[in-house]
């Protein structure tokens, strides 16, 4: 099978980076392709503008799902998006692998979406949930928290995690046509000794070599 991986995380010696780097070995050891997306390391634009087009149906005023719609139409994306909207074309599993800041993405993460998900190439004209462009791809998120697990419970201090999820889940994945797998998260990383790392590693790493055999959430429950 085909996976792609993206790593939202400025620093390879975190517990992203081995998540990242464990996955990738992991699959291709198991016989799957992978291709990865390292947006920090890639120096990733996250602003989404007229950057992302090589040339603009309206010049004169910007209006970005219009210009998604021509540069689909046109074959108009600039080489960076194209680039990244091959991979997620290409692949049968697409894994994000990010810590959960302020509740959500971080910025370059959600900034890859903005630009990469483009209406006509990836959505729109009815193709959206059920009947998304990407209805025959699974997606997994697999973040790290700052807190404790209790502290994403839903009476805990944060509140339920998946409610959190859900803006992800069901409005850049399902939206698209993925079907979502149960989330992967991995809570207080920094509170865990080196011993509890490499068993969360290790869980990872037995998840990932059953993870094509997984039925997809209901993200429309959460």
């Amino acid at each position: 099978m085909k996976v792609l991986i993206l790593l939202a995380h400025p620093e390879p010696q975190s517990m992203n980076g081995a998540l990242f780097t464990t996955a990738i070995e992991t699959l291709e050891a198991a016989g799957h392709q992978v291709r990865t997306s390292d947006l920090y390391a890639m120096r990733f634009n996250p602003i989404s503008d007229q950057n992302n087009f090589t040339r603009l149906q309206d010049p004169a005023f910007y209006k970005q799902q219009l210009e998604e719609l021509h540069a689909t139409e046109t074959d108009s994306f600039a080489a960076d998006i194209d680039s990244e909207q091959q991979k997620v074309e290409w692949c049968d599993l697409m894994i994000w692998q990010f810590p959960l800041w302020w509740f959500s993405v971080p910025g370059i993460l959600k900034g890859w979406v903005d630009r990469v998900f483009a209406m006509g190439r990836f959505y729109g004209q009815g193709r959206i949930y059920e009947q998304g462009v990407f209805r025959s791809k699974l997606a997994l998120l697999s973040l790290t928290t700052g807190g404790t697990g209790n502290d994403y419970e839903q009476k805990g201090l944060q509140g339920d995690i998946h409610n959190m999820l859900k803006p992800i889940h069901r409005g850049m994945l399902r939206f698209t046509g993925f079907s979502v797998l149960t989330p992967h998260i991995i809570y207080g990383p920094a509170r865990l000794s080196p011993d509890q790392r490499r068993q969360e590693l290790d869980r990872w790493k037995n998840r990932l070599l059953e993870v094509f055999s997984e039925r997809p959430v209901e993200v429309g429950a959460y």
